[in-house]
């Protein structure tokens, strides 16, 4: 079972590390050819679209053809994405094929993944392993556009031909080691309105599930929009820009296993309130960039708020959930999905606009949103109460 686990993890590592890695390359391969910035928001909204609308389909496959076998085919479509786009990096329609095909390939593996460890697990191991997946994934948000800088520093088709590449050997390590788990429920198939997720609108959990979207609709508008603005700022290259993905990577880190377990039961809010805030500074200090130091500087302060609401927000939803954890959670992931899809081009087509004006206008927004956490806490109709009587 261990090293199921193991190879799951690096399978989902794998998965959001190639949604990171195009990050430091991507405005570099568009302003190259001479391309509209927006384009580069096009990419990043492609893929998170690919994958949000074909999971459902995926899963259901999953759940009738086996998952290792889901597994593998979405490990192969993964690694020929990689390689479409070292190939035709010079060439638009085709980068929006392979990223296309990407996502499409990443809603398999995130299905048939997720499937296969409820498969193998019980309830009382299950959320253990669910939270190791759940850290697989951060590291490769973390690490995802730090290696796409460092190695995009030697060519821009590198870092794609180098994760094509394991992804394959990580396929055949897949076929040897995994072995088809006992059906023990359906695949994780990451629904657009999750089954009873209507219901749950009628409470004051709607409001986490608005500020989770606005969370990540601020993070997926700096990840698309940061280095074109420094590009045109200090000139910024990959290699740099990985360096300080790399370096909020571990401020992020620091803020999840210090930070937050000093979160008090019934204080969440307040944390959420100020994280907020410090998100909102971090992302008012941007346009003032003049160094290299002061970039990294307003991103680990924007990293910091960013990392600390969402973790807190994460705990503060699956208790308000009135024990409802599943159903919260795909509504989570679905308004998750709704900010990586409409922030990227959103924040990208503001960029050609206003250029570092779009920052203050985030940072605005960020302050905004922490009226959603005020009308949470005035509200009383709260799924808790519906648990404790049902009790």
């Amino acid at each position: 079972m261990k090293k199921a686990i193991l190879l799951l993890m690096s399978v989902q590592f794998f998965v959001y590390l190639g949604f990171g890695i195009i990050i430091p390359i991507l405005p570099e391969v568009i302003l190259q050819q001479g391309l509209s910035e927006v384009h580069v928001g096009g990419l990043l909204t492609i893929y998170a679209l690919a994958s949000f609308f074909t999971a459902p389909l995926w899963g259901s496959l999953s759940d009738r053809t086996g998952r290792k076998k889901l597994i593998l085919i979405g490990l192969v479509g993964f690694s020929l994405s990689f390689f479409l786009f070292a190939l035709f990096i010079d060439n638009l329609p085709l980068l929006y094929a392979s990223r296309i095909v990407g996502g499409i390939f990443s809603g398999a593996l995130y299905t048939a993944v997720t499937g296969f460890v409820a498969d193998m697990t019980d309830d009382e191991n299950r959320n253990k392993y669910m939270g190791l997946l759940g850290m697989s994934i951060g590291l490769g948000f973390i690490f995802g556009p730090a290696i796409g800088g460092v190695l995009g520093n030697v060519s821009l088709q590198l870092p794609f031909i180098a994760s094509g590449t394991l992804t394959v050997l990580l396929m055949i390590y897949a076929g040897i080691i995994l072995k088809e788990p006992e059906r023990r429920g359906e695949a994780n198939k990451r629904a657009l309105l999750p089954k009873g997720g209507a219901m749950l609108w009628q409470y004051r959990i709607r409001y986490l599930f608005l500020f989770s979207f606005m969370v990540t609709f601020l993070l997926a508008g700096l990840e698309s929009t940061f280095q074109l603005f420094q590009i045109s700022k200090i000139e910024i290259t990959p290699l740099q820009l990985g360096y300080l993905f790399m370096a909020s990577g571990f401020v992020d880190a620091a803020i999840q296993g210090g930070v937050v377990r000093r979160v008090k039961n019934g204080t969440e809010t307040k944390w959420i309130i100020g994280a907020q805030i410090v998100t909102a500074l971090g992302l008012f200090l941007i346009p003032f960039t003049s160094n290299l130091f002061w970039a990294g500087f307003a991103l680990s302060v924007f990293t910091a708020g960013n990392a600390l609401s969402r973790t807190v927000l994460v705990s503060l939803t699956t208790k308000e959930s009135g024990g409802k954890y599943g159903t919260a959670a795909g509504m989570t992931y679905s308004m998750d999905n709704m900010g990586r899809i409409i922030g990227p081009l959103l924040f990208t087509w503001i960029f050609t606009q206003q250029a570092g004006n779009m920052y203050y206008i985030s940072a605005i927004l960020a302050v905004l949103s922490v009226g959603l956490i005020f009308a949470f806490r005035k509200s009383a109709k709260s799924l808790r109460d519906l648990e404790t009587a049902s009790e």
